[in-house]
C-alpha cells in the first residue's frame, strides 16, 4: 500500500529501514549494499532527508553515518505508519494481547534490519505462554497480515539470548 503512495522504491525502503529501528544506524555504502540499489540514488534520498530533519548524519572515521533524528516533528507517526505496514500493530493485537502474561517481545531477523521480508520473526519472553495457543492466533494474524511469522518463546529464568539486531515492540526489555 505505502508502494503506491511513495513511488520512491528507494524511500520507501529507507523510510522503513530507519523507523523500523529507529536506534540503527546506517552508511551509504551499506544501504546500497543492503537494498541492492545504487549509491546514488540512495545518496539523493539520504540527501532530501536530511536536509528536511528527518535523519540526521555524523563521522565516524572516514563514512558518514545516518540515523533517523527522534525529535522529528512526525517521528512517531511515521513509526506506526511503518509497523502498520509489515503488520506489527496485528502481530500485537492478535498475539500478545491474547497470551496472558507477557513481558517481551522482540522483532529480529530481516525485519528489524527494517528490510521488506515475507518472514515476521518474534521473540516473546513470559510465564507459561501457552503454546497451542499462540500457535492459533499466529496462523490468525498471518492471514491478517499475509507474512509468516517465526517465533521462539523465552520464560524469564531461561538463558535468553535474542538475535541482533532486535527491536522491542512490546513489554520492558531484557
Amino acid at each position: 500500500m505505502l508502494d503506491t503512495l511513495i513511488q520512491s522504491k528507494t524511500r520507501l525502503k529507507l523510510l522503513l529501514r530507519f523507523f523500523l529501528n529507529p536506534d540503527s544506524s546506517a552508511y551509504l555504502r551499506g544501504l546500497a549494499d543492503e537494498f541492492d540499489e545504487s549509491t546514488n540514488s540512495v545518496r539523493v534520498e539520504l540527501n532530501r532527508f536530511e536536509e528536511s530533519g528527518l535523519i540526521e548524519g555524523h563521522k565516524e572515521g572516514n563514512k558518514k553515518m545516518y540515523r533517523v533524528n527522534r525529535k522529528f516533528p512526525m517521528f512517531d507517526e511515521l513509526q506506526k505508519i511503518a509497523f502498520k505496514h509489515f503488520g506489527i500493530d496485528q502481530i500485537i493485537e492478535q498475539i500478545v494481547e491474547n497470551l496472558g502474561d507477557v513481558h517481551a517481545v522482540y522483532l529480529t531477523g530481516d525485519l528489524a534490519r527494517g528490510l521488506e521480508t515475507n518472514i515476521v520473526d518474534v521473540t516473546m519472553i513470559g510465564d507459561d505462554i501457552d503454546t497451542q495457543y499462540l500457535a492459533m492466533l499466529v496462523e490468525k494474524a498471518e492471514k491478517l497480515i499475509a507474512r509468516r511469522i517465526r517465533t521462539l518463546v523465552y520464560e524469564p529464568n531461561d538463558k535468553i539470548e535474542i538475535e541482533e539486531p532486535k527491536l522491542l515492540i512490546f513489554g520492558e526489555g531484557v
